[in-house]
């Protein structure tokens, strides 16, 4: 990784490439390590969720728009509609310049955090954007009727919609600083590395007076003579290796890597055991001599960072994915309940044991799930660690087991772990926790294994509508299958759930690998 800081214009993008590559043959992680006390204590203050600010500014955004949708129909409403004119016109007309107005604050920046908590300062610039905002909305009223719209009614719509922008952002403000002071909102941020680089790091993003990130704790691998137990005020919790677990326990939105630029080697080698969590990733840029093209930075108030990797799936795009999956997971239940029923039959009435098997299966960032499935094994015979996987033949299926298998019928319970939230229509098939090929975990075939719960497993998923279904006996079938996954990941979107969903009856005519 020498050139990483000696190329002036390098692209992020092959670093992400060199990262992910790396991580295709390693010789699989470090064995998990158990958190020291101090650590677990600290992970316990921050399971809970915290609030995007990218979600809060949606939502202000969307409700500074309605409501001055509604100011301006209230107005419209006390101002009789011309008899050669029609309401839906002016309905229409105040709705487009409501949505000019928003488009204006945001071009005047009144939609970012700090300007919103400093509400008083930006007032001259939310009132100017709304005068703006209002006359061309005057104007369009005014045309579309063809007579002007009165003075009077106008300036009570005027004052009224100004009235409302100014007090409803005071509010905003003094709810934002005390959301800010309690935790609710914030980011929150590990340090990755100790001693003077940290330290720097530390003291200039505490200089930041619009600063939204918390730092929760350091991690270093270094001895106490290079890297203190405590950095700037912050505790270190532990080694690289603890790291993972805490980001798993703790719900972290961002690790810092925080090392000096002579460090080249130990940063790739972080990144390549970071990469998998599914969190933002940066590099601090304060201090350092590296240089990459502007789009890889990012800033805190004026502290630059260099943006390595981002979570995926977040904020406005993962409600759009829940929102997704209810709609059509409420669809394929309503249309799929006769099936259902018709499996539950036929497994209760054939063989002794319960209709439904729950496995224990890794989900969104490795934790723990119970995904259930219609059984397909005989009770005595059923195999809840998946060991030994199913193979062609395999005398523990019963016969409508088999059935059930090849035509994934015994899937569709999985549904239900939609709805509650725990799996994905669309996203990586979620593996048994003690499944392996032959005598080996996957993690230890393929190191960047791991990379594909950074985002929820999938009822069916890419790998599995590209022919990738059932037994996973080789090492090349699970590194196809992971890379299938993690090229999802990369290149989500909506319109690639659907075509996937859609795809996923005809990829079920193949059932070569289905036993």
């Amino acid at each position: 990784m020498s050139d990483l800081g000696n190329r002036p214009d390098l692209d992020l993008d092959a670093l992400r490439r060199s990262v992910a590559d790396g991580g295709s043959h390693g010789d699989g992680p470090a064995t998990p390590v158990e958190l020291n006390p101090f650590a677990k204590q600290i992970a316990d203050q921050f399971r809970d969720n915290n609030y995007s600010p990218t979600m809060l500014i949606g939502q202000f955004r969307l409700f500074e728009l309605v409501s001055l949708l509604a100011i301006g129909l209230l107005a419209c409403y006390m101002e009789p509609v011309p008899a050669d004119s029609h309401f839906l016109t002016r309905f229409v007309v105040t709705a487009v310049g409501a949505t000019l107005t928003v488009l204006i604050l945001q071009l005047a920046d009144t939609y970012l955090i700090p300007s919103i908590r400093a509400a008083r300062r930006n007032a001259k610039r939310v009132l100017a954007s709304w005068a703006i905002g209002f006359v061309l909305t005057y104007l369009g009223v005014s045309i579309a009727e063809g007579v002007l719209y009165p003075v009077e009614a106008a300036t009570i719509w005027f004052l009224c919609g100004g009235t409302f922008l100014l007090c409803e952002r005071l509010l905003t403000a003094y709810a934002i600083r005390n959301w800010a002071r309690n935790g609710v909102m914030e980011r929150r941020a590990v340090i990755v590395g100790g001693g003077e680089p940290a330290k720097q790091f530390i003291r200039a993003l505490e200089q930041q007076p619009d600063n939204d990130i918390r730092i929760c704790g350091i991690f270093d691998d270094r001895g106490s003579d290079r890297s203190p137990s405590v950095v700037a005020g912050y505790p270190k919790l532990g080694t690289f290796a603890e790291l993972i677990e805490f980001a798993r326990l703790a719900r972290i939105d961002m690790l810092i890597i925080a090392l000096p630029a002579s460090a080249e080697a130990r940063i790739l080698q972080l990144l390549r055991k970071l990469w998998i969590l599914p969190v933002d990733i940066r590099l601090a840029a304060h201090a350092n001599r590296l240089r990459f093209r502007p789009r890889s930075y990012s800033h805190v108030g004026t502290v630059p960072m260099f943006d390595i990797f981002d979570k995926p799936i977040r904020d406005w795009d993962s409600v759009a994915k829940r929102a997704f999956d209810i709609v059509f997971t409420v669809i394929a239940i309503t249309l799929l309940w006769p099936i259902m029923l018709g499996a539950a039959i036929a497994v209760k009435t054939t063989s002794q044991g319960p209709i439904l098997f729950r496995q224990n299966r890794h989900g969104f960032n490795n934790e723990i799930i119970k995904v259930l499935k219609f059984r397909s094994m005989y009770t005595n015979m059923s195999d809840q660690t998946a060991v030994k996987a199913v193979t062609k033949g395999d005398p523990r299926v019963t016969p409508v087991g088999r059935f059930l298998r090849k035509s994934s019928i015994d899937e569709l319970p999985q549904l239900f772990n939609v709805l509650k939230g725990e799996l994905s229509l669309v996203g990586p098939r979620p593996h048994a926790v003690h499944a392996q090929t032959g005598e080996r975990k996957y993690v230890d075939v393929i190191e960047s294994y791991f990379a594909r719960h950074r985002v929820k497993p999938g009822v069916t998923g890419w790998a599995q509508i590209k022919g990738l279904r059932g037994e996973l006996d080789s090492d090349e079938k699970i590194r196809a299958r992971t890379q299938h996954d993690l090229d999802y990941i990369e290149n989500w979107s909506l319109l690639f759930d659907l075509k996937i969903l859609f795809m996923t009856p005809i990829s079920l005519l193949n059932t070569d690998n289905a036993y």
